[in-house]
């Protein structure tokens, strides 16, 4: 079972997140009054879908013995009228046939996070009366966050990192 918690305090609008031993920060770019620390609400979700849909391609290569080298995938959110729409295009490496190619489509249409999404999920929200555990402002100097990413991702590995593919309709 997922669980988070995200707190947000006088520094508009960084908010902290924390999942399990994980923490990052979201936040919305400055033209609707952030810092842009982070990524915004609709991109950690489009972040979720992606990581799920290439994790459970990779499941699912790997337990038939397909040759799925990578797997990667563009996403776009935007708003149909009333109606939220997401585009999700496909990048598969390896030498797979139209078969298996076809199948990991299929698949990618049955992943969790894309059956969250299509079936809605209920929330329930209550208001607590106990005060929340105290957990420090987030507050981060443009130093601390370029050091985080430099740990997190050393400029000399930067070569060997997969590059992603883009859509031509970005």
């Amino acid at each position: 079972m997922a669980r988070a918690k995200a707190s947000i305090s006088d520094q508009a609008y960084a908010t902290a997140i924390t999942t399990g031993r994980h923490a990052l920060v979201s936040d919305e770019p400055p033209a609707l009054g952030g810092q842009d620390v982070g990524p915004a609400p609709y991109d950690l979700l489009l972040a979720s879908l992606g990581s799920c849909t290439v994790i459970t391609l990779k499941m699912y290569a790997d337990r038939k013995g397909w040759p799925l080298v990578a797997a990667h995938v563009d996403l776009h959110h935007y708003k149909d009228g009333d109606r939220s729409k997401i585009e999700r295009v496909l990048h598969l490496e390896g030498d797979l046939s139209d078969e298996q190619r076809a199948r990991l489509a299929d698949i990618a249409e049955r992943t969790p996070v894309t059956l969250t999404l299509r079936n809605g999920a209920d929330i329930d929200t209550t208001l607590s009366n106990e005060p929340p555990p105290r957990i420090p402002p987030v507050s981060y100097t443009e130093d601390e966050l370029d050091e985080a990413l430099e740990e997190s991702f050393p400029a000399s590995d930067a070569a060997n990192l997969p590059q992603p593919r883009h859509s031509d309709r970005d």
